[in-house]
């Protein structure tokens, strides 16, 4: 059965569909908006509305960023204009092929450099020990059954002193009966931490994956922000969000970004 392919390239292939269908996180941004990141107008999202502050960054004075499981030709291509002059370098790394050609579309038609790499969130073994300066990780951990690998993997590459910006669901979403809450009928059903493997019945499952829908996995805090800590990080930046018209949103936000700073890893 269809299901029983390993989530990551189940996944991928959910993704490189959603390029095909221009969903609203695979359409790359305008020439527009990569000239004002040039003039030092930029801004890009974690979550999916607030823009993450100007002070959660670092210098970008040849600083080396990742941008982690952000393709989609959004954030990377504003990363590296807005770096441009100060000597800063940009890696995309992505499990979707199509998203990652969105990042290539926007760097050949703005003459933009940056570098596209394909590959499971989970495992950044492509890449050296304390290489990275800065990792920007929009919300995307949902589409991985654990997450407590990215954050150790997110601190064996960045540089002590590196900062990793991170969106991520609030598992309070994954609470509801999908069903009905796509009727506005918030109905609790599901136990914590939450599975599309586990969660739901076989025949949901299916439909999902026939749609051409991608798996999701609600983590909870404890290793969503456990896990940064765990791994070494302090948090030194927070705020939360939602998504406009996505229930329960009308109730509390069910969105978080964090800003958490590498200090090393705890014994």
């Amino acid at each position: 059965m269809t299901y029983l392919e390993d989530v990551q390239t189940l996944n991928r292939k959910a993704w490189d569909r959603a390029v095909a269908r221009g969903s609203r996180w695979t359409v790359p941004v305008s020439s527009g908006t990569v000239a004002a990141a040039r003039r030092g107008e930029w801004e890009i999202a974690l979550t999916p509305a607030k823009a993450a502050p100007r002070w959660w960054f670092p210098d970008f004075t040849n600083a080396q960023i990742l941008c982690l499981a952000g393709g989609g030709g959004q954030q990377g291509p504003v990363l590296a204009a807005a770096g441009e002059s100060s000597g800063a370098s940009v890696t995309v790394f992505d499990n979707s092929p199509r998203q990652l050609e969105q990042d290539r579309l926007v760097a050949e038609r703005d003459r933009l450099t940056l570098e596209t790499v394909e590959g499971d969130m989970r495992d950044l073994g492509l890449f050296a020990d304390r290489c990275f300066d800065l990792i920007v990780h929009p919300c995307s951990n949902l589409f991985i059954p654990e997450v407590r690998p990215v954050w150790r993997e997110c601190a064996r590459v960045l540089k002590r002193g590196g900062s990793l910006l991170a969106g991520f669901v609030n598992p309070v979403l994954y609470l509801f009966d999908q069903g009905k809450l796509d009727r506005g009928v918030l109905e609790v059903r599901h136990k914590l931490p939450y599975s599309d493997l586990t969660s739901i019945s076989e025949s949901e499952r299916e439909a999902y994956i026939r749609a051409g829908e991608a798996l999701e996995f609600g983590h909870t805090l404890s290793d969503q922000i456990g896990g940064q800590i765990d791994a070494g990080f302090v948090l030194a930046g927070f705020f939360e969000d939602h998504w406009e018209g996505q229930q329960p949103g009308a109730y509390t936000d069910t969105y978080i970004a964090t800003r958490a700073i590498r200090l090393g890893h705890r014994p």
